[in-house]
């Protein structure tokens, strides 16, 4: 039997940077209180996740994403762990969840556009027709809670805020829009396989259902308790490189069992 202890993660405000930094450097995960992010955003993009996945499967493989856009619906068990490195031959299993990518709107004509494929137009789907607006206001939302984090991050470091702004000018920020579908409760497949993120950070709006897993120091997985009203960010590759390893990016994972219904 499978045996997860729970863990509160850190809790923090932004006042303080020196304290941002001090609570990452446990276990590389924090749940942010009074971050600034409009509630009513948070609940315009949870219902639109609801509606979003609810959609025929024929239009979700109409508009699913390609080597040439990642843009578009994500099918439901298409990832598998390392898929292009000889893990993903059908001997691993896939992980339970179906999702929607999303990347910065990069303006039309952009000099960036032609550095990968990764910058371009976002794809949209026929419906929700409001999920463009919607994603809108909650993308400005967590733009400027990322900007607020980035500066207490700076001064609880000692780094050039402006530097780091000047890194993200022309930004890859992304977000994957999660749906895991309920399933046996005897079925073993994860929900998402153990992983770290390549990021600066991730923000994470916490579902109640639970099953974030997080590896601690010492090799156990707990689950991540986050407070309500909370947001949880966890450290990505990216800053565990420019914190000098002070910072480090986490494993984590989704473990849901019971046959529970998932958003993120």
């Amino acid at each position: 039997m499978k045996e997860v202890s729970a863990l509160d993660v850190p809790v923090v405000d932004l006042v303080d940077g020196s304290g941002v930094v001090a609570a990452l450097s446990t276990v590389g995960f924090v749940a942010v209180l009074e971050h600034g992010v409009p509630e009513v955003d948070l609940s315009a993009m949870r219902q639109l996740l609801v509606d979003l996945f609810a959609v025929d499967e024929a239009t979700k493989a109409h508009q699913a994403i390609t080597r040439k856009n990642y843009r578009g619906f994500i099918p439901l068990r298409f990832f598998t762990p390392n898929r292009d490195s000889g893990a993903g031959d059908g001997t691993a299993p896939a992980d339970a969840f179906e999702g929607y990518k999303l990347h910065w709107e990069c303006p039309p004509g952009h000099p960036v556009s032609d550095e990968c494929d990764l910058y371009g137009p976002n794809q949209w789907p026929n419906y929700p027709t409001r999920m463009p607006k919607v994603v809108a206001s909650w993308w400005a939302a967590m733009e400027g809670f990322v900007d607020r984090l980035l500066d207490a991050l700076a001064d609880g470091m000692g780094l050039d805020r402006f530097v780091l702004a000047e890194a993200m000018e022309t930004p890859l920020t992304n977000t994957t829009l999660l749906h895991y579908p309920a399933r046996r409760p005897d079925d073993p497949v994860s929900g998402f396989h153990p992983h770290k993120d390549i990021t600066v950070v991730t923000v994470l709006d916490p579902n109640p259902v639970g099953g974030l897993e997080v590896r601690t120091r010492d090799g156990r997985w707990v689950e991540a308790g986050c407070p309500e009203g909370a947001l949880l960010v966890n450290v990505g590759d990216v800053l565990e490189v420019w914190s000098g390893g002070r910072l480090i990016s986490t494993p984590h994972r989704v473990a849901i069992t019971g046959g529970a219904e998932r958003y993120s």
